[in-house]
């Protein structure tokens, strides 16, 4: 695994630094419940429309509903696509919403 698994926390101050770019796995229905300002939404089963775009430069965190997608995608990238800069967020929204942001709903 060349990828870390951040906190939520972790991916606020990254965020508030403008530091890192977000991208959410998750599906549109379940973006519709509840999403993270600034994360862009790339969905999981979309994956191949996506991943050869995203720049290797830079800083990229990726989250989902729990951490196990995104985790997922995150060891794509850097073990097959050779990103260097990878982070999972380690609970996904569903932390992000007991740690960071208590108004993103859970579900």
């Amino acid at each position: 695994m060349s990828y870390t698994n951040i906190t939520p926390a972790q991916v606020k101050a990254k965020l508030d630094e403008g530091i890192a770019r977000l991208i959410d796995v998750r599906e549109p229905q379940e973006h519709a419940i509840a999403r993270i300002e600034g994360a862009e939404l790339m969905p999981l089963s979309r994956h191949p429309d996506w991943v050869a775009i995203l720049p290797k430069d830079g800083e990229l965190i990726i989250m989902c509903h729990h951490g196990g997608r995104s985790a997922q995608i995150a060891e794509y990238l850097t073990d097959h696509l050779g990103h260097a800069n990878v982070a999972n967020m380690a609970g996904g929204i569903d932390a992000w919403s007991t740690t960071v942001d208590a108004t993103v709903p859970q579900y």
